[in-house]
């Protein structure tokens, strides 16, 4: 039986062979990789991350955490600096008994919480780190006070991580890697002169990730010319999936691109092809260098140029589809447009199955 559109599409082949050729380059830069699973929200996408060798998962809240682990992850990494409660906190424990388990922390005031409530109970930290996004993290001369004072109230510190984020942005990824680079550098002189060990340097974004690769790979390792480790750990997200976002910096491919929104043309109204997949569909991300609200697969100069809930309006150039057609849509976001459906209808040799997304509406 068909599925009604709107919904979202997987291209298995493609969804597998980018797991794989990203799991390849960094096990030649010998990198660990360490997924973001909020891009997908899927065990069935986690399993085969994991089996190519991914150490193992990021995520970005507890539920999320407590989803992939139930699901047979045994080694997770919350990426955020969690406020924790009396309630978060028992989930957290409970969680440290059934697998790995690390968070992040920004400030010592932060640290100090946690202890109490998390201390001796096998939970390790990473120091977050600012390293030019300016969004959450310490400048990286104060990792090590903030380092210090995990370690004093019995939460043993794995490392220090940062996130790129100002990585999306045209032509920025080469110095996004530097700066990262540098500050991942100072944050672990600074905890180590606390007399703490690094075991981990953590960052990366998809955006950045073929320039951190690169600087790896130039020497081999993860090390630079002067012999001083860089980055050990790298936690990519949307590689597996591709969106408009990524295909208009130029990191993704359209052949790459391994989920769409199946929509159907339902109007011509104004000279112009509206579809049934509005913002509840592909969400409503729209960053400063989109070129529109999403983009058509297979018609690179259209552009969703209107978006409300359930309507997508594209300037579409040249003769348009007749009403009834069905069309793939790259959402320019595609976390976020995982995150509004409760199944991805995964396609191989002709067929079509759904995958729920486990981990979807998990906040807190």
């Amino acid at each position: 039986m068909p599925v009604a559109t709107p919904h979202l599409r997987v291209d298995l082949g493609r969804l597998r062979r980018n797991v794989r050729r990203v799991a390849d380059q960094a096990a030649a830069a010998q990198i660990s990789l360490r997924p973001h699973a909020k891009t997908h929200k899927s065990l069935e996408i986690a399993r085969l991350q994991l089996a190519m060798g991914a150490r193992g998962l990021t995520v970005a809240t507890v539920g999320e955490a407590e989803a992939f682990v139930r699901g047979g992850c045994t080694d997770v990494f919350i990426a955020y600096p969690l406020w924790v409660d009396d309630a978060r906190a028992e989930r957290l424990r409970d969680l440290a008994e059934q697998a790995r388990v690390a968070i992040g922390v920004d400030s010592v005031y932060s640290a100090a919480n946690l202890g109490r409530r998390l201390g001796g109970t096998g939970v390790e930290v990473l120091v977050e780190v600012d390293s030019g996004h300016h969004r959450t993290g310490v400048r990286p001369k104060e990792a090590g006070e903030v380092a210090r004072a995990a370690a004093r109230v019995g939460l043993p510190v794995r490392g220090v991580f940062t996130f790129p984020g100002h990585g999306y942005s045209p032509g920025a990824a080469q110095e996004v890697v530097a700066a990262e680079a540098a500050a991942l550098r100072r944050a672990r002189e600074s905890v180590a002169a606390e007399g703490l060990e690094v075991q981990v340097l953590s960052g990366g974004s998809t955006p950045t990730l073929a320039a951190s690769l690169g600087d790896a790979g130039a020497g081999g390792s993860a090390a630079g010319a002067d012999g001083v480790a860089r980055i050990t750990e790298l936690r990519p997200g949307v590689y597996v999936f591709g969106d408009a976002q990524q295909w208009e910096l130029g990191t993704t491919e359209p052949d790459d691109i391994a989920l769409t929104a199946r929509a159907t043309v339902v109007s011509h109204a104004g000279g112009r092809v509206v579809l049934d997949a509005g913002s509840k569909v592909l969400g409503a991300d729209r960053a400063a260098y989109a070129t529109g609200y999403g983009r058509i697969l297979d018609r690179p100069k259209a552009r969703i140029v209107s978006l409300s809930e359930h309507h997508a309006v594209v300037e579409w150039p040249g003769r348009r589809p007749r009403l009834g057609t069905q069309v793939d849509v790259v959402p320019n976001h595609v976390c976020a447009a995982v995150n509004l459906a409760d199944s991805m209808w995964v396609e191989e040799a002709g067929r079509l199955r759904p995958w729920p997304v486990a981990a979807r509406g998990l906040n807190s």
